[in-house]
């Protein structure tokens, strides 16, 4: 019975120095990580203009871990020394920037200015029918409606257009003018009364002359 004791106060002893030692050793792991670890901001800019760059990707290399930079450039994540971030964005070249090993602090920030860059697409040509040779024959083979045909054809004849100008009070420079003069007119009297035409002699003067030149008998 006391030998059975002493062997599990052994096994309980070993296993409580194993686990301290593990804790231990966990421990400085995190320790060491920790101290490699720095918070990695700052602007994204046009290298031209220094304008701010939207939305560009900026992603630790080999990884998927990163962040998008806000509506005017910013950015912000945890990285860790030495790392290599790749910045992208659509319409700019990609570009990489490594964080430096020798920092003494826990935080880094960039001003990181991106080229324009031009992209050439291939030329790409869209047709309703899977060749040309059906889109030939159905060309061909279209058949206009004659009564849709002989309207149009109505529509745009001289002696029609002639017709339709002739019969036209005011054409579109008249009516502009006219639309103004009442708008200026409008204006000119805002915050008082406007004059009362009964009250104007020479509106009466005008009526007399009218009336006298007959413009008022029935035709």
């Amino acid at each position: 019975m006391g030998n059975r004791l002493n062997i599990l106060l052994v096994f309980a002893f070993l296993f409580i120095t194993h686990w301290l030692f593990a804790q231990v050793i966990e421990h400085q792991g995190k320790s060491i990580q920790q101290k490699d670890l720095v918070q990695f901001s700052g602007i994204v800019v046009t290298a031209d203009s220094l304008r701010p760059v939207p939305y560009t990707h900026i992603v630790i290399k080999n990884s998927r871990w990163g962040t998008v930079a806000g509506y005017y450039g910013y950015f912000s994540f945890v990285a860790h020394l030495s790392d290599t971030v790749v910045f992208s964005a659509v319409g700019y070249k990609k570009s990489t920037y490594i964080i430096p090993d020798t920092l003494s602090l826990n935080r880094y920030s960039l001003i990181k200015a991106m080229t324009s860059d031009t992209i050439m697409l291939d030329e790409t040509v869209i047709y309703p029918w899977p060749t040309k040779e059906q889109f030939k024959d159905a060309f061909v083979n279209l058949r206009v409606p004659d009564d849709d045909l002989e309207r149009a054809r109505r529509n745009l004849e001289r002696a029609e257009i002639k017709e339709r100008a002739e019969n036209l009070s005011m054409d579109g420079s008249m009516n502009y003018k006219n639309f103004m003069y009442w708008q200026n007119y409008k204006n000119y009297y805002i915050g008082q009364t406007q004059p009362i035409t009964v009250l104007d002699p020479f509106a009466w003067a005008q009526f007399f002359k009218a009336w006298k030149d007959g413009k008022f008998k029935r035709q």
